[in-house]
């Protein structure tokens, strides 16, 4: 029973990088994609989930980020975590959608969505009982709210009745990045109740007051 985690985004793709690295904790799976030695003697596949293995005993998530600009994904290609995913599973474009919905939809985005379900299906073919997708992007960004609209819509033709999960960041007025951010929630949101099963969300400055009243971080960023 596997589920497949997308990560769209510049905000997607950096929970993404939080979330994988907690899962590897969790799994006493190491940065390089070895198994620990405690956790191989206990001869446990509860990591199956979240992770395939291979032959050479390296266990690579089953997820794809995804970004229309490469800096963010360039982080992660370069960070502590370069050799835990695949290359074919940190996919990006040469400009991003400059917080327009429309660039992550129609223009910008169209040009990488064939490649992205190519390496989803792959990713797809190697479950043998898939479950769904857990989808993690902003509603605020132009790719997080315009490619992932586009991506959910073509997951709904090709996995029709496989589930899709969304944990998304969602825009609060007092802390903003793009004065459009509203315009690309509502265009979302549209999309967000046709094809998303369940929604977890987020607000931006709920967030940021938890990291200055429980974690001391007086600027979070």
């Amino acid at each position: 029973r596997e589920v497949i985690s997308i990560h769209v985004g510049q905000a997607g793709v950096q929970i993404g990088n939080a979330a994988w690295e907690l899962f590897c904790l969790e799994h006493g799976i190491q940065p390089d994609g070895k198994m620990s030695i405690r956790n191989t003697q206990q001869n446990d596949d509860s990591f199956s989930t979240f992770f395939s293995e291979t032959g050479t005993g390296h266990h690579v998530p089953r997820a794809i980020l995804v970004d229309l600009e490469p800096s963010v994904i360039d982080a992660i290609r370069k960070g502590p975590y370069k050799h835990l995913f695949h290359p074919e599973q940190l996919v990006t474009g040469q400009e991003d959608a400059a917080n327009n919905y429309a660039r992550g939809h129609y223009t910008v985005g169209k040009e990488i969505i064939d490649v992205v379900l190519d390496r989803i299906r792959r990713i797809a073919e190697n479950c043998t009982g898939l479950q769904g997708f857990l989808i993690f992007h902003s509603f605020g960004g132009g790719t997080g709210s315009g490619f992932t609209s586009l991506l959910m819509e073509r997951l709904s033709v090709d996995y029709g009745k496989k589930s899709k999960l969304e944990f998304s960041i969602y825009p609060a007025p007092q802390v903003s990045t793009a004065v459009v951010e509203p315009y690309n929630s509502i265009l979302k949101t549209h999309t967000t109740l046709e094809h998303s099963d369940c929604s977890f969300m987020v607000d931006n400055e709920a967030i940021y007051d938890i990291c200055r009243r429980n974690l001391d971080i007086e600027r979070p960023s």
